[in-house]
């Protein structure tokens, strides 16, 4: 195990946490620009990560069953969150994690990259590519893609 699944918090010495934590360090939603271990000193600012699948899948791939397995545990998560948050969706399994924890139709909400649809309770959900290894290296995520992302999520939080 590395990465999260050694440390238990998500994006935490993993490859993909470069750009994530870079980014919410830029936008003020953290104290450092990076997060390398469980005890980082990294403290989160008006934000929250959590994963759609809590286990541990082979490959990091989860199946469809996993998803579904742990889609509750998602759901109570949103549930607790106050009106006027921004959920940001990292790849499309978490797009459509998000959908079905609001027993939402995934066809009225295709996703796309800095895609913005409202969600019940006054949430608001904006997806992105995941900032993986492979979606960063192959340039489908670019950093000035994902500061995009975080433009996007502040104009919303400004706007309520």
């Amino acid at each position: 195990m590395h990465g999260a699944n050694a440390t238990g918090r998500p994006f935490t010495g993993d490859f993909a946490g470069i750009l994530l934590y870079q980014t919410l360090y830029e936008f003020g939603f953290s104290n450092q620009p990076e997060s390398t271990h469980i005890d980082d000193g990294l403290k989160l600012k008006h934000c929250r990560i959590t994963n759609a699948v809590k286990c541990l899948p082979p490959e990091n791939k989860p199946t469809t069953d996993e998803i579904n397995r742990c889609n509750g545990f998602l759901a109570n998560e949103l549930l607790l969150l106050k009106k006027g948050c921004v959920v940001l969706a990292l790849g499309n399994i978490a797009h459509k994690s998000i959908l079905k924890a609001f027993k939402l139709k995934q066809s009225d909400y295709p996703f796309a990259h800095n895609a913005h649809a409202p969600l019940p309770n006054g949430l608001q959900l904006v997806s992105s590519y995941h900032c993986s290894r492979y979606n960063t290296q192959t340039r489908r995520l670019t950093t000035a893609m994902f500061r995009n992302v975080f433009r996007k999520i502040e104009r919303l939080i400004q706007e309520e």
